[in-house]
C-alpha cells in the first residue's frame, strides 16, 4: 500500500491567511483553548524559558497576548525582545511555530481587553505580585477580597504594570502531521520590509 500522501495540505503564499484557516478548523474542533500557545522568552544571557499564554488577537499586524510586565516572563521580554511561540492541535496533528519580536500594544488596547474580562480575572491580575515569592495562598485571596470591597461594582482599574504585546513575525512554520512520520513542513521568512517567501523542509 502506497503512503504517499494525497494532497499538500499546506500550500499558499500568505502565511497569515494559513493560519487564519488552521486557526478556525482548531476553535471547531480543539476541547480546551485553541488559542493556547507557549511563549518561549530568553534572558540577555540567553537562559531559556516557556509558558503557556492565550493568543488574544491576531492578523497581518501580529499576534497578541497580554501579561503582568512585572512578572519573571515581564522582565526577560523587556531584556530581549525576541520571541517564540508554538501552538499544537492535538485534535488537527498540527504546529505552528511562530518566530518574531515583541512590541507593547497601546493603552487603548490594554484598557479594551482588561474591561472585557470577568472582573474575577480582573480582580485576580490586579491583587496578583505575578512570579514573585508569595508568604501563602492565603494571603493572595485577602488581597483579593480587599480588592472586591473597594471595587463592589467590578469596575477594577487596569493595573499599570498590567498590559500587552504583539509578536511581529519573520518566521512562521506550518507542520502536518503524516503517517509513518511522513510530516509535512511549510517555513515562511521575510526581512524587515520584504514579502513572504517559503519552503519545504524535511520532516
Amino acid at each position: 500500500m502506497s503512503t504517499k500522501p494525497d494532497h499538500e495540505a499546506i500550500s499558499g503564499s500568505d502565511p497569515f491567511a494559513i493560519f487564519e484557516a488552521w486557526f478556525a478548523e482548531a476553535r471547531a474542533s480543539e476541547p480546551n483553548d485553541p488559542n493556547a500557545m507557549a511563549l518561549a522568552t530568553a534572558t540577555p544571557g540567553a537562559a531559556p524559558s516557556v509558558r503557556m499564554v492565550l493568543l488574544k488577537g491576531h492578523g497581518p499586524d501580529g499576534f497578541v497576548f497580554f501579561t503582568n510586565f512585572e512578572s519573571r516572563k515581564g522582565g526577560e521580554l523587556a531584556a530581549n525582545p525576541q520571541v517564540a511561540l508554538l501552538f499544537h492541535w492535538k485534535s488537527l496533528r498540527r504546529q505552528v511555530r511562530i518566530e518574531g519580536t515583541i512590541k507593547e500594544v497601546t493603552s487603548a488596547e490594554a484598557d479594551a481587553y482588561f474591561a472585557s474580562r470577568h472582573p474575577e480575572s480582573r480582580l485576580g491580575s490586579a491583587a496578583s505580585d505575578q512570579s514573585r515569592p508569595m508568604p501563602s495562598r492565603e494571603v493572595y485571596l485577602e488581597r483579593v477580597e480587599a480588592l472586591r470591597a473597594q471595587f463592589p461594582d467590578g469596575a477594577i482599574p487596569r493595573p499599570p504594570h498590567w498590559s500587552g504585546y504583539r509578536v511581529t513575525p519573520h518566521a512562521i512554520e506550518f507542520w502536518q502531521d503524516r503517517e509513518y512520520r511522513l510530516h509535512e513542513r511549510r517555513r515562511f521568512t521575510r526581512q524587515s520590509g520584504a514579502d513572504w517567501t517559503s519552503a519545504l523542509l524535511y520532516p
